[in-house]
Protein backbone atom coordinates (compact mmCIF):
# COMPACT_ATOMS: atom_id res chain seq x y z
CA UNK A 1 0.00 0.00 0.00
CA UNK A 2 1.31 3.70 -0.73
CA UNK A 3 -0.64 6.55 0.18
CA UNK A 4 0.76 10.28 -0.80
CA UNK A 5 4.27 8.74 -2.00
CA UNK A 6 3.93 6.66 1.59
CA UNK A 7 4.99 2.84 1.37
CA UNK A 8 2.71 1.27 3.93
CA UNK A 9 4.06 -2.21 4.99
CA UNK A 10 1.44 -5.13 5.04
CA UNK A 11 2.45 -6.06 8.76
CA UNK A 12 1.07 -5.46 11.77
CA UNK A 13 2.14 -4.28 15.77
CA UNK A 14 2.29 -6.72 18.39
CA UNK A 15 0.87 -5.55 21.97
CA UNK A 16 0.84 -7.21 25.02
CA UNK A 17 -1.59 -7.22 28.03
CA UNK A 18 -0.40 -5.27 30.84
CA UNK A 19 -2.16 -3.33 34.42
CA UNK A 20 -3.03 0.57 34.26
CA UNK A 21 -4.33 3.17 36.24
CA UNK A 22 -5.04 6.94 36.10
CA UNK A 23 -4.04 9.70 38.51
CA UNK A 24 -5.39 12.57 38.77
CA UNK A 25 -2.77 15.63 40.12
CA UNK A 26 -4.02 19.23 41.01
CA UNK A 27 -2.39 22.26 42.41
CA UNK A 28 -3.17 25.37 43.50
CA UNK A 29 -1.73 26.43 40.09
CA UNK A 30 -1.52 24.23 36.92
CA UNK A 31 2.44 24.60 36.61
CA UNK A 32 2.74 22.55 39.95
CA UNK A 33 0.51 20.12 39.25
CA UNK A 34 2.44 19.75 35.88
CA UNK A 35 5.55 19.77 37.81
CA UNK A 36 4.17 17.01 40.03
CA UNK A 37 2.92 14.74 36.67
CA UNK A 38 6.41 15.55 35.27
CA UNK A 39 8.67 14.18 38.12
CA UNK A 40 6.03 11.03 39.12
CA UNK A 41 6.44 9.97 35.06
CA UNK A 42 10.63 10.51 35.09
CA UNK A 43 11.94 7.23 33.74
CA UNK A 44 9.18 5.18 33.30
CA UNK A 45 9.61 4.74 29.58
CA UNK A 46 9.78 0.76 29.52
CA UNK A 47 8.85 -1.97 31.82
CA UNK A 48 12.01 -3.63 30.96
CA UNK A 49 14.58 -1.53 33.36
CA UNK A 50 11.61 1.38 34.64
CA UNK A 51 9.52 -0.53 36.86
CA UNK A 52 6.36 0.67 35.22
CA UNK A 53 5.69 2.83 31.98
CA UNK A 54 4.18 6.12 32.52
CA UNK A 55 3.43 9.31 31.26
CA UNK A 56 1.26 12.67 30.41
CA UNK A 57 -1.95 11.79 29.51
CA UNK A 58 -3.72 15.22 29.13
CA UNK A 59 -4.10 18.87 31.42
CA UNK A 60 -7.36 19.19 32.83
CA UNK A 61 -9.72 21.95 33.34
CA UNK A 62 -10.70 23.10 36.81
CA UNK A 63 -14.77 21.59 36.08
CA UNK A 64 -12.69 18.15 35.61
CA UNK A 65 -10.87 17.96 38.67
CA UNK A 66 -12.71 16.25 42.51
CA UNK A 67 -11.46 19.64 43.84
CA UNK A 68 -12.16 22.05 41.04
CA UNK A 69 -8.30 23.18 40.71
CA UNK A 70 -5.86 22.51 37.61
CA UNK A 71 -4.86 19.41 37.20
CA UNK A 72 -3.43 16.71 35.06
CA UNK A 73 -3.81 13.18 34.62
CA UNK A 74 -1.23 10.82 34.45
CA UNK A 75 -1.07 7.39 33.52
CA UNK A 76 0.82 4.56 34.72
CA UNK A 77 0.91 0.79 33.47
CA UNK A 78 3.07 -2.34 34.83
CA UNK A 79 3.33 -5.75 33.72
CA UNK A 80 1.10 -7.01 37.32
CA UNK A 81 -1.18 -5.30 39.72
CA UNK A 82 1.58 -5.58 42.37
CA UNK A 83 4.46 -4.08 40.46
CA UNK A 84 2.41 -1.07 39.57
CA UNK A 85 1.22 -0.54 43.19
CA UNK A 86 4.57 -0.38 44.61
CA UNK A 87 5.15 2.32 41.34
CA UNK A 88 2.21 4.41 42.20
CA UNK A 89 3.07 4.13 46.15
CA UNK A 90 7.11 5.11 45.50
CA UNK A 91 6.20 8.15 42.60
CA UNK A 92 3.05 9.73 44.33
CA UNK A 93 5.07 9.31 47.73
CA UNK A 94 8.13 10.85 46.22
CA UNK A 95 7.20 13.12 43.58
CA UNK A 96 3.79 14.26 44.35
CA UNK A 97 3.22 14.54 48.19
CA UNK A 98 6.62 16.94 48.17
CA UNK A 99 5.63 19.27 45.06
CA UNK A 100 4.12 22.26 46.58
CA UNK A 101 0.21 22.07 47.25
CA UNK A 102 -1.09 19.20 45.45
CA UNK A 103 -2.92 16.32 45.56
CA UNK A 104 -4.17 13.34 43.92
CA UNK A 105 -7.41 11.79 43.07
CA UNK A 106 -7.88 8.14 41.27
CA UNK A 107 -8.99 8.74 37.24
CA UNK A 108 -10.52 5.24 37.18
CA UNK A 109 -14.10 4.44 38.45
CA UNK A 110 -14.11 0.57 38.09
CA UNK A 111 -10.93 -1.99 39.07
CA UNK A 112 -8.84 -3.58 41.22
CA UNK A 113 -8.18 -1.07 44.23
CA UNK A 114 -4.45 -0.52 45.26
CA UNK A 115 -3.05 1.26 47.74
CA UNK A 116 -2.75 5.24 46.68
CA UNK A 117 -3.17 7.18 50.40
CA UNK A 118 -3.50 4.24 52.50
CA UNK A 119 0.01 4.20 52.89
CA UNK A 120 1.35 7.28 52.10
CA UNK A 121 -0.90 8.64 55.74
CA UNK A 122 1.42 7.29 57.54
CA UNK A 123 3.83 10.45 56.81
CA UNK A 124 1.24 12.30 58.85
CA UNK A 125 3.25 10.36 62.03
CA UNK A 126 -0.22 10.24 63.88
CA UNK A 127 -1.72 13.52 62.71
CA UNK A 128 -3.03 12.31 59.40
CA UNK A 129 -6.91 12.60 59.09
CA UNK A 130 -9.38 11.12 56.63
CA UNK A 131 -12.96 11.92 55.96
CA UNK A 132 -15.40 9.56 53.41
CA UNK A 133 -17.39 11.81 50.93
CA UNK A 134 -20.08 9.73 48.85
CA UNK A 135 -18.65 6.48 50.48
CA UNK A 136 -14.94 7.02 49.12
CA UNK A 137 -12.39 7.62 51.71
CA UNK A 138 -9.54 10.42 51.44
CA UNK A 139 -6.85 11.50 53.70
CA UNK A 140 -5.09 14.55 55.02
CA UNK A 141 -2.01 14.55 55.49
CA UNK A 142 -0.20 17.90 57.27
CA UNK A 143 3.28 18.93 55.35
CA UNK A 144 4.37 22.49 55.56
CA UNK A 145 2.26 24.29 52.98
CA UNK A 146 -0.61 23.14 54.50
CA UNK A 147 -2.13 19.71 54.28
CA UNK A 148 -1.63 17.20 51.44
CA UNK A 149 -4.92 15.14 50.18
CA UNK A 150 -4.98 12.00 48.16
CA UNK A 151 -7.49 9.53 47.83
CA UNK A 152 -7.30 5.71 50.08
CA UNK A 153 -6.77 3.78 46.92
CA UNK A 154 -6.57 4.03 42.76
CA UNK A 155 -8.45 1.54 40.46
CA UNK A 156 -6.30 -1.16 38.28
CA UNK A 157 -7.46 -2.13 35.09
CA UNK A 158 -6.64 -4.06 31.97
CA UNK A 159 -4.49 -2.01 29.81
CA UNK A 160 -2.63 -2.29 26.60
CA UNK A 161 0.87 -1.94 25.77
CA UNK A 162 3.45 -2.11 23.32
CA UNK A 163 1.57 -0.46 20.18
CA UNK A 164 4.10 1.23 17.77
CA UNK A 165 5.02 2.78 14.73
CA UNK A 166 8.15 2.49 13.01
CA UNK A 167 8.97 5.88 10.85
CA UNK A 168 11.47 5.03 8.52
CA UNK A 169 13.09 8.61 6.51
CA UNK A 170 15.61 9.68 4.33
CA UNK A 171 17.68 11.61 7.00
CA UNK A 172 17.43 12.55 10.43
CA UNK A 173 15.75 15.98 10.38
CA UNK A 174 13.11 14.35 7.84
CA UNK A 175 12.06 11.53 10.19
CA UNK A 176 12.42 13.92 13.51
CA UNK A 177 10.01 16.48 11.89
CA UNK A 178 7.53 13.48 10.85
CA UNK A 179 7.71 11.71 13.97
CA UNK A 180 6.93 14.46 15.59
CA UNK A 181 3.72 15.53 13.75
CA UNK A 182 2.96 11.81 14.70
CA UNK A 183 3.58 12.62 18.30
CA UNK A 184 1.49 15.70 18.15
CA UNK A 185 -1.83 13.28 16.51
CA UNK A 186 -1.01 11.24 18.76
CA UNK A 187 -1.54 12.96 22.29
CA UNK A 188 -4.76 13.90 21.10
CA UNK A 189 -5.95 10.58 21.57
CA UNK A 190 -7.46 10.07 25.50
CA UNK A 191 -6.68 6.86 27.15
CA UNK A 192 -2.91 6.81 25.80
CA UNK A 193 0.61 7.59 26.55
CA UNK A 194 3.52 7.60 24.16
CA UNK A 195 6.20 6.86 27.64
CA UNK A 196 9.79 7.80 25.62
CA UNK A 197 11.14 11.33 25.72
CA UNK A 198 9.39 13.84 23.50
CA UNK A 199 7.07 10.35 22.13
CA UNK A 200 9.78 8.70 20.08
CA UNK A 201 12.22 6.16 20.50
CA UNK A 202 15.77 5.52 18.52
CA UNK A 203 16.60 2.52 20.07
CA UNK A 204 13.83 -0.16 19.06
CA UNK A 205 14.65 -3.66 20.20
CA UNK A 206 13.51 -7.02 19.72
CA UNK A 207 13.52 -10.03 22.17
CA UNK A 208 16.46 -11.49 22.97
CA UNK A 209 20.46 -11.38 22.45
CA UNK A 210 23.43 -13.47 21.91
CA UNK A 211 24.23 -12.52 25.54
CA UNK A 212 22.33 -14.41 27.66
CA UNK A 213 22.05 -11.69 30.56
CA UNK A 214 20.55 -9.58 28.03
CA UNK A 215 16.56 -9.69 27.21
CA UNK A 216 16.65 -7.32 24.74
CA UNK A 217 18.84 -5.66 22.18
CA UNK A 218 18.97 -3.54 19.16
CA UNK A 219 16.68 -4.15 16.34
CA UNK A 220 19.09 -4.50 13.94
CA UNK A 221 16.67 -4.90 11.05
CA UNK A 222 15.76 -1.69 11.42
CA UNK A 223 19.61 -0.17 11.65
CA UNK A 224 20.81 2.05 8.85
CA UNK A 225 24.32 1.10 9.55
CA UNK A 226 23.91 -2.31 9.34
CA UNK A 227 21.69 -2.60 6.16
CA UNK A 228 24.84 -4.53 4.80
CA UNK A 229 26.06 -6.85 7.63
CA UNK A 230 22.84 -7.83 9.24
CA UNK A 231 21.01 -10.92 7.38
CA UNK A 232 17.65 -9.69 9.34
CA UNK A 233 17.71 -5.77 7.71
CA UNK A 234 15.17 -4.60 6.38
CA UNK A 235 16.05 -1.53 4.73
CA UNK A 236 18.01 -0.06 1.59
CA UNK A 237 20.63 2.68 1.07
CA UNK A 238 18.26 5.43 0.93
CA UNK A 239 16.77 4.82 4.37
CA UNK A 240 19.32 6.42 7.27
CA UNK A 241 16.98 7.23 9.91
CA UNK A 242 14.38 5.05 11.70
CA UNK A 243 12.51 6.56 14.79
CA UNK A 244 9.91 4.71 16.62
CA UNK A 245 6.50 5.68 18.16
CA UNK A 246 4.87 3.26 21.30
CA UNK A 247 1.87 3.80 22.63
CA UNK A 248 0.53 2.19 25.63
CA UNK A 249 -3.85 2.64 26.07
CA UNK A 250 -6.51 1.50 28.34
CA UNK A 251 -8.09 -0.40 25.72
CA UNK A 252 -7.24 -1.80 22.66
CA UNK A 253 -9.58 0.78 20.90
CA UNK A 254 -7.58 3.33 22.14
CA UNK A 255 -4.30 2.05 20.77
CA UNK A 256 -5.49 1.22 17.77
CA UNK A 257 -7.03 5.35 17.49
CA UNK A 258 -3.39 6.43 18.34
CA UNK A 259 -1.52 4.66 15.82
CA UNK A 260 -4.74 5.58 12.98
CA UNK A 261 -4.16 9.59 14.05
CA UNK A 262 0.21 9.25 14.00
CA UNK A 263 -0.25 7.36 10.30
CA UNK A 264 -2.42 10.02 9.15
CA UNK A 265 -0.42 12.71 10.50
CA UNK A 266 2.53 11.24 7.88
CA UNK A 267 0.77 10.36 5.02
CA UNK A 268 -0.88 13.66 5.06
CA UNK A 269 3.12 15.15 4.65
CA UNK A 270 3.57 13.13 2.10
CA UNK A 271 6.76 10.98 1.08
CA UNK A 272 7.95 14.20 -0.42
CA UNK A 273 8.71 15.53 3.65
CA UNK A 274 10.93 12.59 3.96
CA UNK A 275 9.48 9.75 5.72
CA UNK A 276 9.25 7.70 2.82
CA UNK A 277 7.74 4.23 4.62
CA UNK A 278 5.66 2.83 7.63
CA UNK A 279 6.29 -0.14 9.22
CA UNK A 280 5.81 -1.71 12.77
CA UNK A 281 7.33 -4.21 14.95
CA UNK A 282 5.98 -7.77 16.15
CA UNK A 283 7.09 -11.01 16.93
CA UNK A 284 5.41 -13.15 14.15
CA UNK A 285 1.83 -13.10 16.59
CA UNK A 286 3.64 -15.43 19.08
CA UNK A 287 4.16 -13.53 21.94
CA UNK A 288 1.56 -10.58 21.92
CA UNK A 289 -2.33 -10.92 21.56
CA UNK A 290 -3.09 -7.94 20.21
CA UNK A 291 -2.22 -7.32 16.53
CA UNK A 292 -2.63 -3.45 15.39
CA UNK A 293 -2.45 -3.87 11.53
CA UNK A 294 -1.53 -0.92 9.74
CA UNK A 295 -3.42 -1.17 6.70
CA UNK A 296 -6.45 -1.80 8.56
CA UNK A 297 -5.22 1.51 10.22
CA UNK A 298 -4.36 3.39 7.13
CA UNK A 299 -6.42 6.67 5.87
CA UNK A 300 -9.48 4.97 3.55
CA UNK A 301 -8.88 1.80 5.05
CA UNK A 302 -7.05 -0.75 2.17
CA UNK A 303 -6.37 2.65 0.36
CA UNK A 304 -4.67 3.42 -2.72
Amino acid sequence: MRINGVAIDDSFAEAFPMKATRLVITAHERTWAMHAAVSATGMATSVIACGCEAGIERELAREETPDGRPGVAILLFGVSGKELARQVERRVGQCVMTCPTTAVFAGLREGEPVALGRNLRFFGDGWQMSKVIQGVRYWRVPVMDGEFVAQETTPVTKGVGGGNLLLLARDTDTALAGASAAVQAMRSVPGVILPFPGGVVRSGSKVGSKYAAVVASTNDAFCPSLVHLSPRSELDEEVRCVLEIVIDGLAEADVAAAMRAGIAAVVERGAQAGITRISAGNYGGKLGPFHFRLHALAPQGEGR
